[in-house]
């Protein structure tokens, strides 16, 4: 295993990860963050370089054994040998602790490179750890050609705001995966560190919002009840996807498998669903449950 921290070994690794992508994506959005300027502390690990056959992109440092938030990789192999080779390297990963890696898909159904070893290289090696797995799947959309996308389309009683740490408790209240210290700091993280937008009526109210993580893909994404159906996540998405766009990023999230408006909405916009599934793989989930400040069996 090796650290990637020489800025030209790094730039060279975001060139190689463009030419694998969409499979890359996620390794190749952290690669982008820590090329202009590394807002979120990352660092990447390699089997080997230059000749590389496996990335893993995570937080630089430590984090506490059951922060399965701050303990969140993505991963990325051109073969699935080294892949396991990485994972299995002495100090890549705390196999006692509770963390997250995510990747999955390919360029096209039936493409023999889905990279479904992100999930089978976890279970080789959980199995024969004793280690307890819990993974969720979900579709990755992925736009184009963001430059055609069409110009958002506002009341006048709706303007730009911005969200402060003030609003993180009303982010983790209405996000699926909150309700603990560390989704708590993992969201303040977010707004501190990565582009986000919000809309808000002429009083201040928060009127929906969308954020992004240290991936480059959209993250928690919201509209108050009472907003719905005015079209205010769909001006979210074309702003955060031109914005991203204009800084050189890939237009991309991970939307729930039964989430069927935010589907229907990419889609409309011309975002594509990328073959086969993003599997998001916790390992030792029972010790991501005992988050500090997680209600009784609400998961981490």
């Amino acid at each position: 295993m090796r650290i990637l921290t020489c800025p030209a070994h790094l730039q060279r690794l975001e060139a190689a990860l463009r030419s694998s992508l969409p499979r890359a994506l996620p390794v190749y959005g952290a690669v982008l963050n820590i090329n202009r300027g590394n807002p979120g502390d990352f660092e990447v690990a390699v089997d080997a370089w230059p000749n590389f056959g496996a990335v893993l992109a995570r937080r630089r440092g430590e984090a506490p054994l059951n922060d399965s938030y701050r303990n969140l990789c993505s991963a990325f192999y051109r073969d699935v040998g080294a892949y396991r080779a990485l994972l299995e390297s002495p100090g890549c990963l705390r196999w006692d602790s509770a963390f997250h890696i995510f990747g999955g898909y390919g360029e096209n159904r039936g493409d023999k490179r889905l990279q479904d070893g992100v999930l089978t290289v976890s279970q080789d090696i959980a199995l024969a750890k004793g280690v307890e797995l819990e993974v969720t799947e979900y579709y990755t959309y992925l736009h184009p050609d963001p430059s055609t996308l069409p110009e958002p389309q506002l009341d006048p009683d709706v303007q730009l705001g911005t969200l402060s740490p003030a609003h993180v408790e009303l982010l983790d209240s209405t996000w699926p995966y909150g309700g603990n210290v560390w989704s708590r700091r993992y969201l303040g993280e977010l707004l501190r560190r990565f582009p986000h937008l919000c809309l808000q009526d002429p009083a201040g109210n928060l009127l929906g919002w969308v954020l992004s993580d240290g991936f480059a893909a959209g993250a928690h994404g919201y509209t108050v009840p009472a907003q719905r159906r005015r079209g205010l996540m769909r001006a979210l998405t074309i702003m955060a996807a031109r914005r991203a766009h204009g800084r050189g990023f890939p237009v991309y999230g991970h939307t729930a498998t039964d989430n069927r408006a935010m589907q229907r909405l990419q889609e409309e916009l011309g975002h594509r669903r990328l073959p086969g599934m993003c599997r998001f793989v916790l390992h030792n989930p029972t010790l991501a449950r005992a988050a500090p400040g997680a209600p009784p069996g609400r998961n981490a």
